[in-house]
């Protein structure tokens, strides 16, 4: 019983949402304990310039975007730590949690653990990831950088349809590759990309490589799948949208989540299966995934972890 902590509100995640729930926790004195997670400050942190984001007419570094907000959750007295959830039990009150060989007994937990997304794994689209110099994983978030500019896209389901047309409506013209010979997209969304002349859809297309010179992105070299004939194709922009991994794996014994692991919450609220425990963010959502939608459901998720630990004083 030595190396137990009894804590009010315990938050798991350190994105927009963990930060906003933790700035709305503090200010109602719930005397929260953030926990930051493997990726401390979320996917925003590997973005560079946050346009869409609002109160910065200027636009924002990702990574500032975040500083930003821990500091402010910090100001209202949020203790934020280090470390990551290794272990849960949520089977009874108060629930319990494990930060390695630390346990935690906590009487409302808010999750904003987000979701992490997938991409190819080439070494060179890693390194221009990291440069932010052409490669990202949200259409929404970056494709304005990349107006009237030649851009490719790699995905086959809704989403990446989606993106696509999203993309022809700010670029010169998009190249979408699929790897199969056909899309998994519903057929009204396969429709809509082989109708837009902006869209020049490859498929039995794989990418062997993203081009640049160091910084930023000049080409893509891809191979066709069934003839095995490489080309080159000059862009400056290299969408990934191969889905997302919501971050939710250790909470699944307890909490309700849908077949590709995104936590379930009551419409309209941010209330999971289980009393006392919350969503906030990436983690359940399966549809926008903004940096500004994340940080509307910490705040949401904030206050009804107050209204549940109402009921328990």
């Amino acid at each position: 019983m030595a190396n137990i902590e009894k804590i009010k509100c315990l938050i798991i995640g350190s994105g927009p949402a963990g930060y906003t729930a933790a700035i709305y926790a503090s200010r109602a004195n719930l005397s929260p304990v953030l926990y930051q997670g493997e990726q401390p400050g979320g996917q925003l942190t590997t973005t560079n310039e946050v346009e869409n984001f609002p109160g910065y007419p200027e636009g924002v570094m990702g990574s500032e975007l975040m500083i930003h907000l821990e500091q402010q959750a910090k100001r209202f007295g949020t203790d934020i730590r280090n470390g990551w959830i290794t272990k849960v039990d949520f089977s009874a009150l108060p629930h319990k949690v494990w930060v390695e060989d630390k346990e935690i007994h906590a009487d409302a937990v808010i999750i904003a653990t987000g979701a992490s997304a997938k991409y190819l794994g080439l070494p060179s689209e890693q390194h221009y990831l990291k440069t932010g110099g052409g490669v990202s994983a949200c259409a929404v978030c970056d494709g304005f950088f990349y107006r009237n500019q030649h851009v490719a896209i790699v995905g086959a389901g809704d989403s990446a349809c989606e993106e696509a047309l999203y993309l022809a409506n700010i670029c010169a013209n998009v190249t979408m590759l699929v790897r199969r010979d056909e899309f998994r997209a519903s057929q009204i969304m396969k429709e809509r990309v082989l109708k837009n002349e902006k869209i020049k859809v490859l498929f039995n297309t794989e990418t062997e490589e993203i081009i640049g010179d160091g910084q930023v992105v000049t080409a893509i070299k891809v191979r066709n799948n069934k003839t095995n004939e490489s080309t080159e194709i000059p862009i400056t922009g290299f969408f990934v949208a191969i889905g997302h991994k919501p971050n939710t794996d250790v909470f699944k014994a307890y909490i309700d989540t849908d077949e590709v692991g995104y936590i379930k919450n009551v419409p309209g609220t941010s209330l999971t299966n289980v009393k006392g425990v919350f969503v906030a963010g990436d983690a359940a959502d399966t549809r926008y995934r903004q940096a500004i939608t994340a940080a509307g459901s910490g705040c949401m998720a904030a206050l009804d972890a107050e209204k549940y630990l109402m009921t328990l004083e």
